[in-house]
């Protein structure tokens, strides 16, 4: 899952939000250096990524892609369900995605000087351009997808992958509410379990 699903699935907590947010620029046994509730929100941000890439319903959507970016289909798998998740967020949450974004920024902001380097760089950008936000707007998943090929030195094709995304738009936001019920279950599930 991408960025705005690991917050969300933080279910309110600022630590575990934290911790979860940047579970990917945590590697090995690094997260034994941060407090406890922020170790849990690593812990859970790598539990999600391991069911997710375990599921079967992911797969199929990564499959429909495979073809053409290989093993970047997962991450870009991960992109449209956060574009799903955002385009749903109703289904979801009684605070609007507006109002809700806002709140991570500024949680976000205040915690940036303990973060890790790649978090630093990366947040003003994330802020200034409002993406998870724009999320919901195919625009602003092109503009990820875009970045990502970019950062990938343009192998990874990625930023054709939007005509894929509304090539196949039903079927993956099919997939996404299927999964994404489930995957809600777990991570409370491991949440209580940590």
């Amino acid at each position: 899952m991408n960025f705005l699903a690991h917050i969300y699935l933080s279910f309110g907590d600022p630590e575990i939000t934290l911790g979860n947010f940047m579970g990917d620029s945590i590697k090995g046994k690094q997260y034994l250096d941060f407090p406890e509730t922020i170790q849990k929100g690593i812990l859970l941000h790598r539990a999600i990524d391991s069911y997710t890439d375990a599921h079967p319903i992911p797969k199929i959507s990564s499959k429909r892609l495979h073809s053409r970016y290989s093993h970047y289909s997962r991450v870009i798998v991960d992109i449209y369900y956060d574009h799903f998740l955002a385009g749903n967020w109703g289904n979801y949450s009684e605070v609007p995605l507006s109002q809700y974004t806002d709140s991570f920024y500024a949680l976000l902001e205040e915690n940036l000087d303990w973060m890790p380097v790649r978090i630093k760089r990366m947040a003003p950008y994330m802020i200034s351009d409002n993406w998870l936000l724009n999320y919901r707007e195919l625009e602003g998943i092109e503009r990820v997808l875009t970045g990502m090929d970019r950062r990938t030195g343009h192998r990874s094709g990625m930023s054709e992958a939007i005509v894929d995304l509304q090539k196949y738009y039903d079927e993956f936001e099919r997939e996404f509410i299927l999964f994404f019920d489930e995957l809600v279950i777990f991570s409370r599930q491991k949440l209580t379990e940590l």
